[in-house]
């Protein structure tokens, strides 16, 4: 990659709640760019970090402030609307940051850019109101409608990761809008954790819980080389229940499943029921191990329950990225694996400061092949 072709110098604002990940991203682009050698100003640096603050008032009202300049920054703004573990004081109350505090502060802080920067691109790993994508009835579809307030706003590229439905960008088609996968990852984690039998017909089978995730089990089952089976929801859509019509049961199509690793590949797992549902039928089939795979780990309602399914054999393995925030006694768990994908964020991130293709991101087919072959 030649260094003097880069768009602009660097700046990379980290939202309260994205930290973490944005250090870890950081410390990859500082290491690699210190190797390298370019005539512009800002190219190489100790840190691409730029110094925010986010305060309140005691009544809760909010302003970002920018304490270095933007001017004429490749700005990279980095989100994350799942962060629960943020509280903040209103009228003398702990108030725990929503998805909605989250978004208005990413709009505070674009909003305190004033229009300086050369690009601004928000990286946004799970996007905001991204299972409300469609509209079945009067409802919002707050997730366009993010979108396009984004966009007016002068936002130039949107980033995100396995999006729970990618024909949400129908909403913005003039605007640059990554949905980056992370079927790659998955595969080099379960490699090197030595997680999988032997991957082929015989050994390995993939699930799709539900219709939705169909297409990326397909994926998954046509990389591997092994078939697919899917579960679909039987619902009753007589009641709505904490937003969603409840599931009755989960109907199975698909193999025998006698012996086999079943590998659950999905975009979330949120409360765990249905994950957890599928886990009991697979095993009940005859499965030898279930192995979860979720993009995001949400755990709604905590990890107790997956400890129960986890001592009663119904899953084996959780895997989920560390894209999004993830509660400390989380990460204690045995079975629980991390899926780290700061490294390829990273170069995700140098790549389009670079101005070239990211379509070797988007399409890993071939990483993923030549890793099975030298697995």
């Amino acid at each position: 990659m030649e260094a003097q072709k880069h768009f602009g110098p660097m700046g990379i604002i980290a939202l309260p709640g994205c930290e973490k990940l944005a250090k870890q991203v950081n410390a990859y682009l500082v290491a690699w760019r210190a190797g390298r050698e370019s005539q512009q100003a800002g190219y190489v640096t100790d840190s691409y970090l730029l110094d925010l603050e986010v305060s309140r008032y005691g009544g809760g009202e909010a302003k970002a402030i920018l304490n270095q300049t933007v001017r004429g920054l490749d700005l990279y703004i980095m989100v994350d609307v799942t962060n629960y573990s943020l509280e903040y004081e209103l009228n003398g109350h702990m108030n725990p940051m929503s998805p909605d505090d989250h978004y208005m502060n990413l709009k505070r802080v674009i909003n305190a850019c004033t229009g300086k920067p050369a690009r601004i691109n928000v990286i946004m790993p799970f996007l905001y109101e991204s299972r409300q994508h469609r509209r079945t009835a009067r409802e919002s579809l707050d997730c366009a409608l993010m979108l396009q307030e984004l966009e007016s706003m002068g936002v130039d590229n949107i980033l995100t990761f396995d999006a729970h439905d990618p024909r949400i960008c129908n909403a913005i088609p003039l605007m640059g809008f990554e949905n980056l996968p992370t079927s790659y990852q998955f595969v080099k984690t379960m490699i090197n954790l030595n997680l999988h039998e032997q991957f082929d017909k015989d050994n390995v089978l993939i699930i799709s819980p539900d219709e939705g995730a169909v297409e990326r089990a397909i994926y998954f089952a046509n990389i591997l080389g092994v078939n697919v089976s899917i579960f679909y929801k039987r619902r009753d859509y007589t009641q709505i229940v904490n937003g969603r019509n409840p599931i009755v049961a989960h109907e199975y199509l698909g193999e025998d499943l006698a012996g086999k690793t079943a590998i659950v590949v999905d975009d979330m797992i949120a409360s765990g029921d249905s994950i957890i549902d599928v886990g009991r039928q697979l095993k009940a089939r005859g499965a030898k191990k279930v192995i979860a795979c979720a993009s995001f780990g949400l755990f709604t309602s905590g990890l107790e329950r997956f400890d129960e399914a986890v001592e009663e054999g119904i899953i084996d393995k959780v895997l989920t990225t560390n894209l999004i925030y993830q509660n400390p006694d989380t990460l204690r768990r045995d079975y629980y694996v991390s899926v780290d994908v700061s490294e390829y964020l990273a170069t995700i991130m140098d790549s389009l400061n670079h101005n070239t293709s990211l379509e070797r991101f988007i399409v890993s087919d071939e990483k993923i092949t030549n890793k099975l072959k030298t697995s």
